[in-house]
Protein backbone atom coordinates (compact mmCIF):
# COMPACT_ATOMS: atom_id res chain seq x y z
CA UNK A 1 0.00 0.00 0.00
CA UNK A 2 1.68 3.60 -1.03
CA UNK A 3 0.63 6.62 1.57
CA UNK A 4 0.49 9.70 0.26
CA UNK A 5 0.48 12.68 3.20
CA UNK A 6 -0.59 16.43 1.64
CA UNK A 7 -0.39 19.52 4.17
CA UNK A 8 -1.81 17.74 7.21
CA UNK A 9 -2.47 19.82 9.97
CA UNK A 10 -4.02 19.08 13.66
CA UNK A 11 -4.46 21.07 16.74
CA UNK A 12 -4.80 20.85 19.92
CA UNK A 13 -6.05 24.33 21.46
CA UNK A 14 -3.17 26.57 20.60
CA UNK A 15 -0.51 23.62 20.07
CA UNK A 16 -0.25 22.71 16.42
CA UNK A 17 0.43 19.24 17.10
CA UNK A 18 1.21 18.53 13.38
CA UNK A 19 2.13 21.50 10.93
CA UNK A 20 1.45 21.40 7.05
CA UNK A 21 2.93 17.93 6.73
CA UNK A 22 3.82 16.47 3.12
CA UNK A 23 5.25 12.62 3.45
CA UNK A 24 4.67 9.60 1.12
CA UNK A 25 5.38 6.16 2.48
CA UNK A 26 5.83 3.47 -0.20
CA UNK A 27 4.39 0.14 -0.05
CA UNK A 28 6.56 -2.72 0.51
CA UNK A 29 8.91 -0.84 2.78
CA UNK A 30 9.85 -0.54 6.59
CA UNK A 31 9.95 3.39 6.96
CA UNK A 32 11.41 5.03 10.33
CA UNK A 33 9.77 7.91 11.77
CA UNK A 34 11.87 9.79 14.40
CA UNK A 35 11.62 12.92 16.18
CA UNK A 36 12.30 14.11 19.97
CA UNK A 37 9.33 13.59 22.55
CA UNK A 38 6.42 16.32 21.33
CA UNK A 39 7.49 16.79 17.85
CA UNK A 40 4.40 15.27 16.45
CA UNK A 41 4.97 11.68 15.67
CA UNK A 42 2.46 9.92 17.66
CA UNK A 43 -0.15 12.45 16.93
CA UNK A 44 0.50 12.19 12.99
CA UNK A 45 -0.08 8.36 13.43
CA UNK A 46 -3.19 8.58 15.22
CA UNK A 47 -4.76 10.79 12.46
CA UNK A 48 -3.43 7.84 9.80
CA UNK A 49 -4.94 5.38 12.37
CA UNK A 50 -7.90 7.43 12.73
CA UNK A 51 -7.57 7.42 16.49
CA UNK A 52 -7.57 11.50 15.70
CA UNK A 53 -8.91 13.97 12.92
CA UNK A 54 -6.99 15.87 10.85
CA UNK A 55 -7.86 19.42 10.37
CA UNK A 56 -7.18 20.06 7.00
CA UNK A 57 -4.75 18.46 4.65
CA UNK A 58 -5.49 15.23 2.54
CA UNK A 59 -4.61 11.43 2.86
CA UNK A 60 -4.65 9.07 -0.30
CA UNK A 61 -3.84 5.48 -0.39
CA UNK A 62 -2.72 3.89 -3.47
CA UNK A 63 -3.71 7.47 -4.92
CA UNK A 64 -6.82 7.42 -4.07
CA UNK A 65 -8.16 10.13 -1.26
CA UNK A 66 -9.83 8.51 1.81
CA UNK A 67 -11.43 10.06 5.36
CA UNK A 68 -10.39 8.37 8.52
CA UNK A 69 -12.71 9.81 11.02
CA UNK A 70 -12.35 6.65 13.34
CA UNK A 71 -10.19 3.43 14.05
CA UNK A 72 -13.05 1.15 12.56
CA UNK A 73 -12.47 3.34 9.25
CA UNK A 74 -9.16 3.36 8.85
CA UNK A 75 -9.22 -0.47 9.43
CA UNK A 76 -11.59 -0.83 6.63
CA UNK A 77 -9.34 1.16 4.53
CA UNK A 78 -6.28 -1.42 5.29
CA UNK A 79 -4.60 0.63 8.43
CA UNK A 80 -3.80 -0.62 11.61
CA UNK A 81 -1.75 0.77 14.31
CA UNK A 82 -0.09 -1.44 17.51
CA UNK A 83 0.28 1.26 20.80
CA UNK A 84 2.88 1.30 23.09
CA UNK A 85 0.53 -0.24 25.41
CA UNK A 86 -1.24 -2.93 22.78
CA UNK A 87 -5.50 -2.19 22.81
CA UNK A 88 -6.16 -5.90 24.32
CA UNK A 89 -9.18 -7.24 26.66
CA UNK A 90 -6.77 -9.18 29.90
CA UNK A 91 -9.45 -10.99 31.02
CA UNK A 92 -9.87 -12.38 27.43
CA UNK A 93 -7.81 -15.20 26.03
CA UNK A 94 -5.97 -14.96 23.00
CA UNK A 95 -8.10 -16.18 20.38
CA UNK A 96 -11.28 -14.20 22.05
CA UNK A 97 -8.60 -10.70 21.55
CA UNK A 98 -7.86 -12.04 17.86
CA UNK A 99 -11.62 -12.39 17.16
CA UNK A 100 -11.97 -8.55 18.73
CA UNK A 101 -12.88 -6.40 15.59
CA UNK A 102 -13.27 -8.92 13.03
CA UNK A 103 -16.12 -9.57 11.44
CA UNK A 104 -17.50 -13.28 10.73
CA UNK A 105 -16.96 -13.08 7.52
CA UNK A 106 -13.26 -12.53 7.84
CA UNK A 107 -12.24 -15.51 10.15
CA UNK A 108 -15.50 -17.34 9.91
CA UNK A 109 -15.70 -20.12 12.46
CA UNK A 110 -13.92 -20.15 16.09
CA UNK A 111 -12.39 -22.97 14.40
CA UNK A 112 -11.38 -21.18 11.74
CA UNK A 113 -9.86 -18.59 13.58
CA UNK A 114 -7.71 -20.37 16.20
CA UNK A 115 -6.36 -22.72 12.68
CA UNK A 116 -5.58 -19.27 11.05
CA UNK A 117 -4.11 -17.86 14.51
CA UNK A 118 -1.71 -20.59 15.01
CA UNK A 119 -0.69 -20.52 11.65
CA UNK A 120 -0.05 -16.83 11.51
CA UNK A 121 2.05 -17.49 15.07
CA UNK A 122 4.07 -19.81 13.31
CA UNK A 123 4.29 -18.17 9.70
CA UNK A 124 6.05 -14.72 11.65
CA UNK A 125 7.85 -16.89 14.39
CA UNK A 126 5.68 -15.45 17.60
CA UNK A 127 5.02 -17.22 20.66
CA UNK A 128 1.36 -16.94 21.60
CA UNK A 129 -1.11 -19.98 21.90
CA UNK A 130 -4.89 -19.48 21.23
CA UNK A 131 -5.93 -20.35 24.68
CA UNK A 132 -3.34 -17.92 26.70
CA UNK A 133 -4.64 -15.75 29.00
CA UNK A 134 -3.66 -12.31 27.92
CA UNK A 135 -3.88 -10.53 31.36
CA UNK A 136 -0.61 -13.20 31.99
CA UNK A 137 1.45 -12.27 29.06
CA UNK A 138 4.30 -10.10 28.59
CA UNK A 139 4.11 -6.82 26.65
CA UNK A 140 5.59 -8.00 23.72
CA UNK A 141 3.42 -11.29 23.24
CA UNK A 142 0.52 -8.62 23.70
CA UNK A 143 2.15 -6.78 20.89
CA UNK A 144 2.61 -9.85 19.01
CA UNK A 145 -0.99 -11.02 19.67
CA UNK A 146 -2.28 -7.14 18.61
CA UNK A 147 -0.21 -7.17 15.53
CA UNK A 148 -2.05 -10.66 14.03
CA UNK A 149 -4.76 -9.59 15.48
CA UNK A 150 -4.85 -6.27 12.77
CA UNK A 151 -3.09 -8.53 9.90
CA UNK A 152 -5.91 -10.74 10.31
CA UNK A 153 -8.43 -7.87 9.90
CA UNK A 154 -7.05 -6.46 7.14
CA UNK A 155 -4.47 -4.12 7.77
CA UNK A 156 -1.86 -3.57 4.95
CA UNK A 157 -0.09 -0.36 6.52
CA UNK A 158 1.18 -1.49 10.34
CA UNK A 159 1.77 1.25 12.37
CA UNK A 160 4.09 0.81 15.41
CA UNK A 161 5.10 3.13 18.47
CA UNK A 162 7.91 2.33 20.12
CA UNK A 163 7.52 -1.00 19.85
CA UNK A 164 10.49 -2.54 21.04
CA UNK A 165 10.73 -0.37 24.37
CA UNK A 166 9.56 -2.93 27.43
CA UNK A 167 10.65 -6.14 25.62
CA UNK A 168 13.08 -8.64 25.66
CA UNK A 169 16.26 -9.22 22.94
CA UNK A 170 14.52 -12.08 21.65
CA UNK A 171 11.26 -10.50 21.36
CA UNK A 172 12.74 -7.33 19.62
CA UNK A 173 14.42 -10.45 17.39
CA UNK A 174 11.03 -11.73 16.40
CA UNK A 175 9.58 -8.72 15.60
CA UNK A 176 12.24 -7.23 13.30
CA UNK A 177 12.32 -10.51 11.11
CA UNK A 178 8.49 -10.64 11.46
CA UNK A 179 8.46 -6.77 10.01
CA UNK A 180 10.72 -7.79 7.63
CA UNK A 181 8.84 -10.98 5.98
CA UNK A 182 5.82 -8.56 6.03
CA UNK A 183 6.99 -5.81 3.95
CA UNK A 184 8.84 -8.29 1.40
CA UNK A 185 4.95 -9.84 1.14
CA UNK A 186 4.22 -5.95 -0.13
CA UNK A 187 3.06 -4.68 3.34
CA UNK A 188 3.73 -1.41 4.17
CA UNK A 189 5.36 -0.66 7.71
CA UNK A 190 5.83 2.76 9.42
CA UNK A 191 8.19 2.17 12.64
CA UNK A 192 7.68 5.11 15.19
CA UNK A 193 11.06 5.12 17.56
CA UNK A 194 13.74 6.85 19.30
CA UNK A 195 16.31 4.45 18.83
CA UNK A 196 19.14 5.89 15.91
CA UNK A 197 20.52 1.72 16.05
CA UNK A 198 17.31 0.05 15.73
CA UNK A 199 15.97 2.38 12.93
CA UNK A 200 19.31 1.92 11.51
CA UNK A 201 19.32 -1.93 11.68
CA UNK A 202 15.68 -2.01 9.99
CA UNK A 203 14.29 0.67 7.87
CA UNK A 204 14.75 1.21 4.82
CA UNK A 205 13.92 5.10 4.63
CA UNK A 206 13.46 7.57 7.60
CA UNK A 207 11.27 11.15 7.92
CA UNK A 208 12.49 13.43 10.66
CA UNK A 209 9.78 15.71 12.51
CA UNK A 210 10.40 18.75 14.70
CA UNK A 211 8.28 21.03 16.41
CA UNK A 212 5.46 19.77 14.27
CA UNK A 213 7.48 19.92 11.13
CA UNK A 214 8.92 17.59 8.77
CA UNK A 215 12.75 18.13 8.52
CA UNK A 216 14.77 17.76 5.33
CA UNK A 217 14.06 16.61 2.39
CA UNK A 218 10.95 14.40 3.68
CA UNK A 219 11.99 11.06 3.34
CA UNK A 220 15.81 9.92 3.69
CA UNK A 221 17.47 6.70 2.62
CA UNK A 222 19.20 4.44 4.95
CA UNK A 223 21.40 3.95 6.72
CA UNK A 224 22.97 7.72 7.25
CA UNK A 225 25.07 9.15 10.18
CA UNK A 226 23.78 9.56 13.69
CA UNK A 227 24.82 12.69 13.84
CA UNK A 228 23.03 13.95 10.52
CA UNK A 229 19.77 12.24 12.38
CA UNK A 230 20.46 13.72 15.57
CA UNK A 231 20.73 17.11 14.20
CA UNK A 232 17.58 17.04 12.05
CA UNK A 233 15.95 15.93 15.03
CA UNK A 234 16.99 18.35 18.04
CA UNK A 235 18.32 21.72 15.60
CA UNK A 236 21.69 21.67 16.94
CA UNK A 237 24.25 18.69 16.78
CA UNK A 238 23.66 16.89 20.62
CA UNK A 239 26.63 16.75 22.03
CA UNK A 240 26.69 13.59 24.99
CA UNK A 241 26.89 14.88 28.42
CA UNK A 242 29.99 13.24 30.05
CA UNK A 243 28.84 10.37 32.42
CA UNK A 244 29.58 10.47 36.08
CA UNK A 245 31.56 7.28 36.70
CA UNK A 246 28.76 5.16 38.90
CA UNK A 247 30.37 4.73 42.41
CA UNK A 248 31.84 1.68 43.61
CA UNK A 249 29.41 2.08 47.04
CA UNK A 250 25.96 2.94 47.55
CA UNK A 251 26.11 6.88 47.28
CA UNK A 252 25.37 8.07 51.07
CA UNK A 253 24.38 11.60 51.07
CA UNK A 254 22.53 11.77 54.21
CA UNK A 255 23.98 11.16 57.72
CA UNK A 256 24.90 7.86 58.88
CA UNK A 257 22.49 8.54 61.75
CA UNK A 258 19.59 8.54 59.14
CA UNK A 259 18.04 4.95 58.85
CA UNK A 260 17.77 2.80 55.26
CA UNK A 261 14.80 4.15 52.90
CA UNK A 262 14.02 0.56 52.95
CA UNK A 263 15.01 -2.64 54.99
CA UNK A 264 14.10 -6.32 53.98
CA UNK A 265 14.25 -8.96 56.48
CA UNK A 266 14.27 -12.83 54.79
CA UNK A 267 11.16 -11.40 53.50
CA UNK A 268 9.24 -13.39 50.34
CA UNK A 269 6.00 -12.75 48.19
CA UNK A 270 3.46 -14.08 46.06
CA UNK A 271 1.74 -12.66 43.28
CA UNK A 272 -0.10 -15.28 41.27
CA UNK A 273 1.98 -18.05 40.23
CA UNK A 274 5.23 -15.65 40.71
CA UNK A 275 7.19 -16.02 44.17
CA UNK A 276 10.17 -14.04 45.30
CA UNK A 277 11.64 -16.10 48.38
CA UNK A 278 13.90 -14.84 51.11
CA UNK A 279 15.50 -11.40 50.34
CA UNK A 280 17.05 -9.48 52.78
CA UNK A 281 18.80 -5.95 51.85
CA UNK A 282 18.26 -2.29 52.44
CA UNK A 283 18.61 0.55 50.29
CA UNK A 284 20.17 3.55 51.71
CA UNK A 285 19.25 7.49 51.31
CA UNK A 286 20.40 8.35 48.14
CA UNK A 287 20.77 5.48 46.89
CA UNK A 288 20.24 4.34 43.23
CA UNK A 289 18.74 0.62 42.90
CA UNK A 290 18.37 -0.66 39.42
CA UNK A 291 16.04 -3.87 38.79
CA UNK A 292 17.17 -5.66 35.79
CA UNK A 293 15.91 -8.76 34.27
CA UNK A 294 13.35 -10.21 31.44
CA UNK A 295 9.84 -8.83 31.74
CA UNK A 296 7.79 -11.04 33.85
CA UNK A 297 10.75 -11.58 36.37
CA UNK A 298 9.56 -9.76 39.70
CA UNK A 299 10.98 -6.50 39.26
CA UNK A 300 7.49 -5.65 39.23
CA UNK A 301 6.69 -7.61 42.54
CA UNK A 302 9.44 -5.58 44.39
CA UNK A 303 8.48 -2.13 43.50
CA UNK A 304 4.44 -3.25 43.98
CA UNK A 305 6.10 -4.14 47.61
CA UNK A 306 7.92 -1.42 48.66
CA UNK A 307 5.20 0.87 46.98
CA UNK A 308 3.23 -0.86 49.96
CA UNK A 309 0.55 -2.18 46.90
CA UNK A 310 1.46 -6.12 48.06
CA UNK A 311 1.78 -7.52 51.86
CA UNK A 312 4.54 -9.82 51.52
CA UNK A 313 3.73 -13.41 52.93
CA UNK A 314 6.71 -13.93 55.05
CA UNK A 315 9.38 -11.53 56.39
CA UNK A 316 9.64 -8.25 57.53
CA UNK A 317 10.12 -4.67 55.88
CA UNK A 318 10.59 -1.17 57.56
CA UNK A 319 10.71 2.47 56.08
CA UNK A 320 12.70 4.78 57.06
CA UNK A 321 13.06 2.59 60.67
CA UNK A 322 9.53 2.26 60.97
CA UNK A 323 8.13 -1.56 60.93
CA UNK A 324 5.63 -1.32 57.63
CA UNK A 325 4.77 -5.18 56.95
CA UNK A 326 1.41 -5.60 55.63
CA UNK A 327 0.82 -1.16 55.96
CA UNK A 328 -1.99 0.23 53.74
CA UNK A 329 -0.70 2.37 50.74
CA UNK A 330 -1.50 5.48 52.56
CA UNK A 331 0.99 4.72 55.82
CA UNK A 332 3.42 3.96 52.26
CA UNK A 333 3.00 7.49 50.93
CA UNK A 334 3.20 9.18 54.13
CA UNK A 335 6.29 8.07 54.92
CA UNK A 336 7.46 9.48 52.01
CA UNK A 337 7.28 6.79 49.56
CA UNK A 338 6.03 7.82 45.73
CA UNK A 339 5.50 5.30 43.02
CA UNK A 340 5.48 5.88 39.14
CA UNK A 341 4.08 3.08 37.24
CA UNK A 342 5.32 2.48 33.36
CA UNK A 343 1.43 2.84 32.03
CA UNK A 344 1.42 6.61 32.36
CA UNK A 345 -2.05 7.61 31.52
CA UNK A 346 -3.62 4.08 32.73
CA UNK A 347 -2.00 4.49 36.33
CA UNK A 348 -0.33 7.20 36.61
CA UNK A 349 -2.02 9.84 36.16
CA UNK A 350 -5.89 10.88 34.94
CA UNK A 351 -5.78 11.58 31.09
CA UNK A 352 -8.63 13.93 30.77
CA UNK A 353 -7.59 15.73 33.82
CA UNK A 354 -5.21 19.11 33.70
CA UNK A 355 -1.92 19.36 35.54
CA UNK A 356 -3.67 22.28 37.30
CA UNK A 357 -6.45 19.72 38.25
CA UNK A 358 -4.07 16.97 39.26
CA UNK A 359 -2.15 19.56 41.63
CA UNK A 360 -5.61 20.27 43.20
CA UNK A 361 -6.27 16.68 43.64
CA UNK A 362 -2.91 16.15 45.84
CA UNK A 363 -3.09 18.82 47.85
CA UNK A 364 -4.73 18.83 51.20
CA UNK A 365 -8.76 19.20 51.79
CA UNK A 366 -8.32 22.35 53.73
CA UNK A 367 -7.22 24.05 50.45
CA UNK A 368 -9.27 22.41 47.40
CA UNK A 369 -10.82 26.11 46.67
CA UNK A 370 -8.07 27.74 46.03
CA UNK A 371 -7.96 27.91 42.17
CA UNK A 372 -5.55 30.41 41.91
CA UNK A 373 -2.98 28.78 44.31
CA UNK A 374 -3.18 25.38 42.65
CA UNK A 375 -2.40 27.26 38.58
CA UNK A 376 0.44 29.12 40.18
CA UNK A 377 1.44 25.73 41.91
CA UNK A 378 1.26 24.05 38.23
CA UNK A 379 2.66 27.03 35.98
CA UNK A 380 6.04 26.86 38.94
CA UNK A 381 5.74 22.84 37.78
CA UNK A 382 6.14 23.54 34.16
CA UNK A 383 8.66 26.17 33.91
CA UNK A 384 11.21 23.95 36.75
CA UNK A 385 10.25 20.81 34.85
CA UNK A 386 10.75 22.05 31.27
CA UNK A 387 7.02 20.39 30.44
CA UNK A 388 5.89 21.46 26.99
CA UNK A 389 2.28 22.07 27.47
CA UNK A 390 0.13 24.52 29.42
CA UNK A 391 -1.61 24.35 33.01
CA UNK A 392 -5.10 23.56 31.38
CA UNK A 393 -3.15 20.96 28.65
CA UNK A 394 -5.26 17.59 29.33
CA UNK A 395 -2.18 15.02 30.40
CA UNK A 396 -3.38 12.65 27.25
CA UNK A 397 -2.34 15.49 25.21
CA UNK A 398 0.96 15.46 26.48
CA UNK A 399 3.84 13.56 24.56
CA UNK A 400 4.93 10.64 26.90
CA UNK A 401 8.59 12.84 28.37
CA UNK A 402 6.45 15.51 29.06
CA UNK A 403 3.84 13.01 31.11
CA UNK A 404 6.79 11.30 32.71
CA UNK A 405 8.47 15.06 33.57
CA UNK A 406 4.86 15.98 34.78
CA UNK A 407 5.07 13.03 37.39
CA UNK A 408 7.95 13.94 38.91
CA UNK A 409 6.88 17.53 39.40
CA UNK A 410 3.32 16.14 40.80
CA UNK A 411 5.66 13.99 43.63
CA UNK A 412 6.69 15.71 47.00
CA UNK A 413 10.08 17.26 46.73
CA UNK A 414 10.82 15.65 50.17
CA UNK A 415 10.46 12.06 49.50
CA UNK A 416 12.01 9.48 50.98
CA UNK A 417 12.29 6.94 48.74
CA UNK A 418 10.52 6.99 44.44
CA UNK A 419 10.23 3.60 42.95
CA UNK A 420 9.93 4.23 39.07
CA UNK A 421 8.94 1.48 36.19
CA UNK A 422 10.36 1.77 32.82
CA UNK A 423 11.38 5.73 33.50
CA UNK A 424 12.04 6.82 30.15
CA UNK A 425 10.00 4.22 28.36
CA UNK A 426 9.26 6.10 24.55
CA UNK A 427 11.22 8.51 25.38
CA UNK A 428 13.83 10.37 23.36
CA UNK A 429 17.08 10.80 24.53
CA UNK A 430 16.79 14.88 25.95
CA UNK A 431 13.88 13.82 27.54
CA UNK A 432 15.65 10.82 29.40
CA UNK A 433 18.41 12.98 30.29
CA UNK A 434 16.21 15.58 31.75
CA UNK A 435 14.23 12.86 33.82
CA UNK A 436 17.46 11.39 34.92
CA UNK A 437 19.09 15.15 35.80
CA UNK A 438 15.80 15.64 38.12
CA UNK A 439 16.24 12.05 39.55
CA UNK A 440 19.57 12.74 40.31
CA UNK A 441 19.19 16.43 42.32
CA UNK A 442 16.32 14.42 44.05
CA UNK A 443 19.35 11.78 45.22
CA UNK A 444 21.36 14.67 45.97
CA UNK A 445 18.82 15.51 48.90
CA UNK A 446 18.40 12.11 50.16
CA UNK A 447 15.58 10.17 47.97
CA UNK A 448 16.61 7.01 47.48
CA UNK A 449 15.87 6.09 43.56
CA UNK A 450 14.48 2.49 42.74
CA UNK A 451 13.88 2.13 39.20
CA UNK A 452 13.29 -1.49 36.73
CA UNK A 453 13.77 -0.65 33.28
CA UNK A 454 14.44 -2.73 30.20
CA UNK A 455 17.32 -0.64 28.71
CA UNK A 456 20.92 -2.05 29.90
CA UNK A 457 22.57 1.30 29.43
CA UNK A 458 20.27 2.77 31.30
CA UNK A 459 20.62 0.38 34.22
CA UNK A 460 24.62 0.57 33.84
CA UNK A 461 25.12 4.54 34.13
CA UNK A 462 22.25 5.26 36.83
CA UNK A 463 22.81 2.31 39.18
CA UNK A 464 24.86 2.48 41.96
CA UNK A 465 23.72 -1.47 42.76
CA UNK A 466 21.82 -3.58 40.62
CA UNK A 467 19.45 -6.43 41.49
CA UNK A 468 18.96 -9.14 38.57
CA UNK A 469 15.56 -11.50 38.57
CA UNK A 470 15.73 -14.55 36.60
CA UNK A 471 13.22 -17.45 36.86
CA UNK A 472 11.34 -15.86 40.12
CA UNK A 473 14.96 -15.86 42.09
CA UNK A 474 16.59 -12.47 43.08
CA UNK A 475 20.81 -12.15 42.92
CA UNK A 476 22.53 -10.28 45.86
CA UNK A 477 22.93 -6.55 45.62
CA UNK A 478 25.57 -6.08 43.33
CA UNK A 479 27.78 -3.42 43.04
CA UNK A 480 27.93 -1.52 39.99
CA UNK A 481 31.79 -1.71 39.67
CA UNK A 482 31.44 -5.83 39.66
CA UNK A 483 29.23 -5.61 36.36
CA UNK A 484 29.83 -5.30 32.77
CA UNK A 485 27.33 -4.76 30.04
CA UNK A 486 28.23 -8.52 29.08
CA UNK A 487 28.00 -10.03 32.22
CA UNK A 488 24.69 -8.12 32.89
CA UNK A 489 23.15 -9.36 30.08
CA UNK A 490 24.70 -12.86 31.10
CA UNK A 491 22.99 -13.02 34.18
CA UNK A 492 19.72 -11.67 32.92
CA UNK A 493 20.14 -14.92 30.89
CA UNK A 494 20.67 -16.87 33.64
CA UNK A 495 24.41 -17.91 32.48
CA UNK A 496 25.90 -17.80 35.99
CA UNK A 497 23.25 -16.75 37.87
CA UNK A 498 24.14 -19.27 40.81
CA UNK A 499 27.39 -17.36 41.91
CA UNK A 500 25.46 -14.19 42.03
CA UNK A 501 22.24 -15.67 43.60
CA UNK A 502 21.46 -15.20 47.34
Amino acid sequence: MDVAINNLTKTFGSVRANDGITLQFAGGRIHGVLGENGAGKSTLMKVLSGYNRRDSGEIRLDGAPVRLDTPADALRAGIGMVHQEPLDVPAFSVLENFLCGSTRATLGSWRDARRRLVEMNDQLGFSVAPDMRVGRMTVGQRQQLEIMRLLAAGARLLILDEPTTGISAAQVAALFAALKQLAAAGNTVLFVSHKLDEVAELCDTVSILRAGKVQGSGQIEMPQPQETLLHLMFGAMVQQEPQLQPPSAPMAVASHDQPPAWSLEDLTIRDGNLTLRRMSFAIPPGMALGLAGLEGSGQQLLLRLLAGQLRPSVGRLWVGGAEMTGAPIAKFRAAGIEYLPADRLTDGVIGAFTLTEHVELLRPPSLWRDPAAALQAAEAAISEYDIRGQPHTPMMALSGGNQQRAMLALAPADLRGILLDQPTRGLDVTSASAVWRRLEARRAHGTAVVFASADLDELLENSDAILVFFAGRVSRLLQRAELSAARLAELIGGVGFEEAHV
